[in-house]
């Protein structure tokens, strides 16, 4: 195997593993911010336990995501070094945005979440339970706005430096707000409010399931179905006028989604199928004009085909293809879980339907799963480019590395993050069956809060 896919392996293995954990840290902090703004609000103990509970399972992904992060700022020296020589200039403003805006106020409230229950007052507890959800969510606009920016390239010149072409910022607002930057943010925010609003459910269920901490699981629950349905509902919206995006700035992308060889009025959108490359068509079910009034609004403006392109110019059509349905048919999947649950919960008889909380017990793979997917298709729908229309993925390989220490290096990522996540199991499976402490029912020093009737 050469060093180029070899790269590409461990790169893509690397922020897969590390991609688990970002999604559940907003989504967390999202519940976290409900949660306890619920308890100041109603004074209701519950959910000072709720929001003490769900603060150590916070705890325990950020610490995971931070360790497997890492790893990725070493891999764009050592692999891609003239891919970074490249877009340093574009990089280097966003990440140290991030680290401004994003970590620095993320960890300086991280402690105040983490051991301030009893030591601060309430607000200010919930103040900076607040920060943390809130740089979380700064860290997550900055790296996309970087990883926007190699899909839609924005607000910079070409300039040669040292014999070696290199992009640098002319506009530093049209870097961030390049044309896929806002519609990506905000598909890729909502999937991580997903993800956090999912785990919630799941453990919650499983409670429901197990007759534990029936009143914990019952409030939880319904605070987490709520979010899930909402989020589940903001993916479909945001993840249609990210497709329309895609259409207009990469229809390359677009066409090998949905397997579209000829430019085509009334273009069909397929449902559930697969692409047969050497004839060019996709064999299965697709709802005739309807890829056409998605893009465009009506069903007669043509959709543009692969064939509009050179061959050596396209995404890997099968791959994309695959990627790009299985998230999408599992963000409905999600919506259609989140509805049902709600609707028995809002019944009051979801207590009694033992094989829908199961449903709900398992729906917390939906979200990682999809994640997972949604990035893999905008990323191999991308190639060939590294930065679409500038580079090709293979110039931005470093000319030093050699194969052996790639392979080396990815057998021992493998090996650790297989630690990693089996100490992340463990852990977490600990703090689940230990369960919510009954003494977080009655609040003590400076934040205790009578309750109201």
């Amino acid at each position: 195997m050469d060093v180029l896919t070899l790269s590409r392996i461990q790169f893509g293995v690397t922020i897969a593993f590390h991609y688990i954990y970002p999604p559940l840290s907003i989504g967390l902090g999202i519940m976290l911010v409900l949660m306890e703004g619920l308890w100041l609000k109603t004074g209701k103990p519950i959910y000072h336990q709720m929001a003490r509970f769900w603060t150590k399972v916070f705890a325990l992904t950020f610490a995971i995501g931070v360790a497997t992060g890492i790893v990725m700022e070493f891999e764009f020296g050592t692999n891609w070094a003239t891919y970074s020589r490249f877009v340093g200039d574009v990089f280097g403003s966003a990440l140290a945005a991030e680290g401004i805006f994003a970590f620095f106020l993320e960890s300086g409230f991280l402690a105040v979440l983490l051991f301030g229950w009893d030591k601060v007052g309430r607000k200010t507890h919930f103040f900076s339970t607040c920060m943390v959800a809130l740089g979380a969510h700064f860290s997550a606009v900055w790296i996309i706005v970087a990883n926007s920016w190699m899909q839609t390239p924005a607000g910079y010149k070409l300039v040669e430096h040292n014999g070696a072409m290199r992009a640098e910022i002319t506009d530093f607002w049209q870097l961030v707000f390049n044309p896929s930057s806002m519609d990506r943010l905000l598909h890729t925010v909502s999937g991580a409010w997903c993800a956090g609003a999912f785990l919630v459910v799941s453990v919650s269920a499983w409670y429901l399931l197990k007759g534990k901490h029936v009143e914990f699981a019952r409030k939880s629950l319904k605070l987490g179905l709520i979010v899930a349905l909402v989020s589940t509902l903001l993916q479909a919206v945001t993840g249609h006028t990210s497709a329309q995006g895609v259409a207009k700035n990469q229809p390359a992308k677009l066409a090998a989604f949905e397997g579209l060889y000829h430019t085509t009025s009334n273009a069909p959108l397929v449902l559930a199928g697969f692409v047969d490359v050497k004839n060019e068509k996709v064999v299965g079910l697709a709802v005739p004009g309807m890829l056409s009034f998605l893009v465009h609004n009506n069903f007669h403006s043509p959709v543009t085909g692969l064939n509009e392109f050179k061959p050596e110019d396209r995404p890997p059509v099968q791959a994309s293809f695959l990627f790009f349905h299985g998230m999408v048919g599992i963000g409905f999947a999600l919506i259609s879980v989140a509805a049902l649950g709600f609707i028995y919960f809002r019944k009051g008889t979801l207590h009694e339907r033992r094989w829908v909380l199961w449903i709900l017990v398992f729906s917390v793979l939906g979200p990682q799963f999809a994640n997972q997917l949604g990035w893999f298709a905008a990323e191999v729908g991308r190639q060939p480019w590294i930065v679409y229309g500038l580079m090709r993925t293979p110039e931005g390989l470093s000319a030093v590395v050699k194969a052996e220490a790639v392979v080396a290096s990815l057998v021992m990522f493998t090996f650790i993050y297989f630690l990693l996540f089996a100490v992340f199991i463990y852990l977490l499976n600990d703090k689940i069956q230990h369960g919510p402490h009954d003494a977080d029912l009655i609040p003590s020093g400076k934040l205790a809060l009578p309750t109201k009737n």
